[in-house]
C-alpha cells in the first residue's frame, strides 16, 4: 500500500511534553506509519497509508487542546521516484523533497471549525505561536484570570476567615479545570503520566490535606510557567519564520512593454520584473539587464554587497544596491530560496538527534518512576515509621511536581532548533539534529577542487610578451576570443574588459579544432594556439618553450599568441583558489580538523592548487575513486565530511558521514546532501562544525540545569525545607531557563 506524507501546522505547543502527547495520540490512529513533531517549528509530519482518515488524525490533536491545520500542498507520496532525500546514515528523517509547503500563508486558519469549537478554552494554548502581546492570548487571559482569582481569594480569606478555604478551592478550580480536562484527554490518548496529570493529582491532593491555599498558588504558578514557555518557544519559532518577511509583498512586473505592480506571490516562472535601486528583490531569478551591488546579508549572511551583472543569479529578499535591474523569475513564491530554507529548517527540526532520542526513551521510564517514588514517600514513612500522614503526603505531592520531565525533554530540541535557525540565517543549512550532532565530531573534511576550493572558472594569471607590451598582447588575444563561450576564451576577454584594453572587431575569424583560433585585424594575421600547435609551426624558441613548461608545472593552461606567424606573447590561465579558501582551511586546522582535496583534474594542476593552500591532495580521480577514498578514510577511523557541488560528487557525498553541498541555493545544493553552504564560502564549513560543538555544549548545560535543579529540590523537599509552590517553580523555572539558554544560540557570532 502506497504511503503518503501530510504536514500540519500545530498551534499551541510550548514544550516537549506537548509534542510527546501529540505523537503518542496520532500513532494510535489506524494506518499511521510514522509521526514527527517539532515544538520549535510548530509543525507535525504524518506518514500514513491510504486507509488513514485525516479527519481522525486532526480530531486527535484538537481533542488534546491544540489547533491543527494542514499545510497547503503537503500531501504527497512518501516514496516516489526522485522525491527522496538521502538520509542513509541512520538519520531519523522522512522524505521531504517534492512537498511544496506554502510558507506565504501561515495564518493557521483551521478549516474544520467544528473541532475547534468543541475544545474552546480547553487548552489555554494559542492558535498561533504566541502572536501579538501575551495578554491577548487565551493562555495569557487564563493566567490573568487565575491570578486575579487568587488575589480575590486572599482578600476574601482575610475579610471572612471562615470561608477562606472555599475561596482558595474556587480560585484553584478556575485554573485547574482546563488543566485536568487536558490530563484526561492525554490519558485516553495514551499519555497517562503527563505534566497535566501530575499537576491535577498534586492540586487535588493538596486540597484533601487542607493545603488549598498552596494548591491555588501552585496552579497559578504552573500557568505562569506555561505562559513563559509559550513566549520562549514563540521566540525560537519567529527566528526562522521571520525570514519569510524579507520577501516584499509586491513586485514590478513588465507586461507588454508596461510596468505594473502585482503581488509577489502571483509571479510566474519566466516573468520579467524590474527592481529599482534600494528595493528588495521579490523573487529568485536571473539578471537579464543591468549591473548592481546586491546586499545578500539577509539570506546568506554575506556581510559585503556582491557585484552582479547579466546572467547572475539573485535571491528573493536580497536588496538591490545602486542600479535598475531587470530579472527573469526562476522560482514561484512558494519555492524560492527563502521558502525552501524555512521548509528545510522546519523539517529538520522534526527529525531527532541521537541525544534527543535517548532522552525521550529515558523520560518514558523516568516519569512513571517519579510517580512511584512520590507514592512511596507519601505512604512508607507513615505506615512503617509512624510518620504524620499530612506531612508525608504533602512531600509526596511536591515530589510529583518536581519530577515532571519537561525541562529535561526540551533541553535538546530547544538547542537544536535554535542552532538550525541560527545556521540558516547565516547560509548554513543542516538537515536535522543527527546531522548537527555528527558535524561536531568530524575529524576529516574532503573537498572537491573546482567550484569548491577554487572559483570554478579560469582567470588570467600571467601575460608574458616577446616584443609587444602586455596590454598589446592581451588586446590581440581578446580580439580572437570575443564571442566565444569557451571558459579560457571568457577568461581572456573578461581580463581585457576589466583592464580597459581596446578590443577592435576581427575579420576572417576561423576556429582551428583542437589547436586554437585565427583571424585578421588591422592588417595583422593573428593566431592564438595551444603550445603543441605552436610547436608544430616551429615558431617557439627554446627559451619560450621553457617558459611554457614552467607555467604548466604551476598548473596553468597556456595560449601562445602569434602575430604574422611570429610568437609575440604567452597568456597563462588557471582556476584560482577562492579568496577565503586559505583562511577557511586554516580555521579547520585550528579546530583540529584535517583537510584533503579530491579532484578529477590532472596531477600537475592539483599539486599546484594544493601547494598554494597547504592541503593534502589526490588527483585524476573519477567519481567512484572519490567514493573509494572516502571509504578508506572512514576505515582509518576518521569521521568524514565530504564537501562538493552535489552533482558529480554524489557517490562520495553519499559515502561520507556528512555530505555538504556548496552552492548558491540551487535545488541540488539544498536537497542532495545532509547539509549545504548556501553562500559557497570555504570558511563556512568550519563555522558549521563550530556551531555543532557550541550546540552540544549548550545541550550539556541544559541537561545539567534540568537535572541539577530537580536534585536540589528533591532533597530540600524530603528534609522539609521546601514545599509545593517551590516545587512547581523548580519545574517551570528549569524549563524556562533551559529554553532561554538554548535561545542564546540564536545570537552567537560564528
Amino acid at each position: 500500500m502506497a504511503e503518503s506524507e501530510t504536514r500540519y501546522r500545530v498551534g499551541g505547543m510550548d514544550c516537549a511534553a506537548c509534542a510527546t502527547k501529540i505523537d503518542t495520540a496520532v500513532r494510535r490512529v489506524a494506518g499511521v506509519a510514522d509521526v514527527s513533531v517539532s515544538v520549535m517549528a510548530g509543525t507535525m509530519t504524518v506518514r500514513h497509508d491510504s486507509s488513514s482518515d485525516l479527519k481522525v488524525i486532526e480530531k486527535k490533536v484538537t481533542g488534546l487542546g491544540y489547533s491543527v491545520a494542514p499545510l497547503a500542498g503537503s500531501a504527497a507520496p512518501a516514496h516516489t521516484q526522485g522525491s527522496q532525500h538521502r538520509y542513509d546514515h541512520g538519520h531519523d528523517c522522512g522524505d521531504h523533497a517534492g512537498h511544496d509547503h506554502d510558507h506565504a500563508s501561515h495564518d493557521h486558519d483551521h478549516p474544520h471549525d467544528h473541532g475547534e469549537k468543541e475544545i474552546e478554552g480547553l487548552h489555554g494554548h494559542d492558535h498561533a505561536p504566541m502572536a501579538g502581546p501575551w495578554w491577548q492570548s487565551r493562555k495569557g487571559r487564563l493566567t490573568i484570570f487565575s491570578g486575579a482569582a487568587l488575589v480575590a481569594a486572599y482578600t476574601v480569606g482575610h475579610l471572612v476567615p471562615a470561608i477562606a478555604s472555599y475561596a482558595f478551592i474556587v480560585a484553584m478550580l478556575i485554573g485547574l479545570v482546563p488543566i485536568a480536562r487536558r490530563a484526561v484527554m492525554a490519558a485516553f490518548s495514551g499519555t497517562p503520566f503527563s505534566i497535566e496529570m501530575l499537576m491535577t493529582i498534586a492540586a487535588v491532593g493538596a486540597v484533601i490535606i487542607n493545603a488549598g491555599e498552596e494548591a491555588a498558588t501552585v496552579v497559578f504558578l504552573f500557568l505562569v510557567g506555561e505562559l513563559l514557555e509559550g513566549v520562549a518557544a514563540g521566540k525560537a519559532r519567529e527566528s526562522i519564520q521571520s525570514l519569510t518577511g524579507l520577501v516584499p509583498k509586491n513586485a514590478l512586473l513588465e507586461d507588454n512593454g508596461q510596468t505594473r505592480e502585482v503581488p509577489a506571490e502571483s509571479l510566474a516562472v519566466g516573468a520579467t520584473i524590474m527592481v529599482r535601486p534600494g528595493d528588495r528583490i521579490s523573487a529568485d531569478g536571473i539578471i537579464i539587464s543591468g549591473e548592481s551591488a546586491i546586499d545578500e546579508a539577509p539570506v546568506t549572511g554575506e556581510s559585503t554587497p556582491v557585484r552582479k551583472g547579466v546572467d547572475a543569479v539573485v535571491f528573493a529578499g536580497t536588496v538591490n544596491g545602486d542600479a535598475v535591474l531587470r530579472v527573469r523569475v526562476t522560482a514561484a513564491a512558494a519555492d524560492n530560496t527563502i521558502a525552501r530554507v524555512v521548509k528545510l529548517v522546519e523539517e529538520a527540526q522534526e527529525s531527532k538527534a541521537p541525544t534527543e532520542r535517548f532522552i525521550d526513551r529515558f523520560s518514558r521510564y523516568y516519569t512513571p518512576g517519579v510517580v512511584v517514588v512520590a507514592a512511596l514517600v507519601a505512604v512508607v514513612p507513615p505506615l512503617l515509621f509512624a510518620g504524620p500522614w499530612g506531612e508525608w503526603v504533602y512531600k509526596g505531592l511536591a515530589i510529583l511536581l518536581i519530577g515532571c520531565p519537561c525541562a529535561l525533554v526540551i533541553s535538546t530540541p530547544a538547542a537544536i532548533a535554535a542552532s538550525l535557525s541560527s545556521g540558516a540565517r547565516r547560509g548554513l543549512l543542516m538537515k536535522g539534529g543527527a546531522v548537527l550532532e555528527t558535524l561536531g565530531k568530524v575529524t576529516m573534511v574532503a573537498f572537491d577542487k573546482t567550484g569548491t576550493l577554487t572559483e570554478g572558472k579560469p582567470q588570467v594569471t600571467d601575460i608574458i610578451s616577446f616584443g609587444l607590451s602586455e596590454p598589446q598582447v592581451l588586446s590581440r588575444a581578446a580580439v580572437l576570443e570575443q564571442g566565444s563561450s569557451h571558459p579560457l576564451a571568457l577568461a581572456i576577454f573578461n581580463r581585457a574588459k576589466s583592464d580597459g584594453v581596446p578590443v577592435p572587431p576581427a575579420f576572417e575569424l576561423e576556429a582551428l579544432p583542437g589547436k586554437g583560433v585565427s583571424g585578421k585585424v588591422g592588417g595583422e594575421t593573428l593566431d592564438l594556439l595551444s603550445p603543441p600547435a605552436a610547436r608544430e609551426r616551429g615558431t617557439l624558441s627554446a627559451e619560450q618553450d621553457a617558459r611554457i613548461t614552467a607555467l604548466n608545472d604551476e598548473g596553468k593552461s597556456v595560449s601562445v599568441l602569434l602575430v604574422n606567424g611570429v610568437a609575440t606573447g604567452l597568456i597563462a590561465m588557471r582556476d584560482e583558489p577562492r579568496e577565503d579558501a586559505e583562511a577557511g582551511l586554516a580555521a579547520l586546522k585550528s579546530a583540529g580538523v584535517k583537510a584533503m582535496m579530491l579532484t578529477g583534474d590532472n596531477k600537475r594542476t592539483a599539486a599546484a592548487v594544493a601547494g598554494m593552500l597547504g592541503i593534502d591532495w589526490r588527483g585524476e580521480m573519477m567519481p567512484e575513486d572519490k567514493q573509494r577514498v572516502v571509504g578508506e578514510l572512514k576505515r582509518q577511523g576518521f569521521i568524514v565530511a565530504k564537501v562538493g557541488d552535489g552533482i558529480n560528487d554524489a557517490p562520495a557525498l553519499a559515502a561520507a558521514d556528512i555530505g555538504i553541498a556548496m552552492g548558491g541555493g540551487t535545488d541540488v545544493a539544498l536537497e542532495t546532501a545532509d547539509a549545504a553552504v548556501l553562500h559557497g564560502r570555504v570558511g563556512d564549513v568550519a563555522r558549521m562544525i563550530e556551531l555543532s560543538k557550541r550546540t552540544m555544549r549548550n545541550i550539556l548545560q541544559n541537561i545539567t540545569i534540568a537535572l541539577g535543579l530537580k536534585a536540589v529540590f528533591l532533597v530540600t523537599t524530603i528534609i522539609g525545607i521546601t514545599g509545593l509552590w517551590p516545587a512547581i517553580l523548580a519545574d517551570t523555572g528549569a524549563t524556562v531557563l533551559v529554553t532561554i539558554n538554548a535561545l542564546r544560540l540564536l545570537r552567537i557570532k560564528i
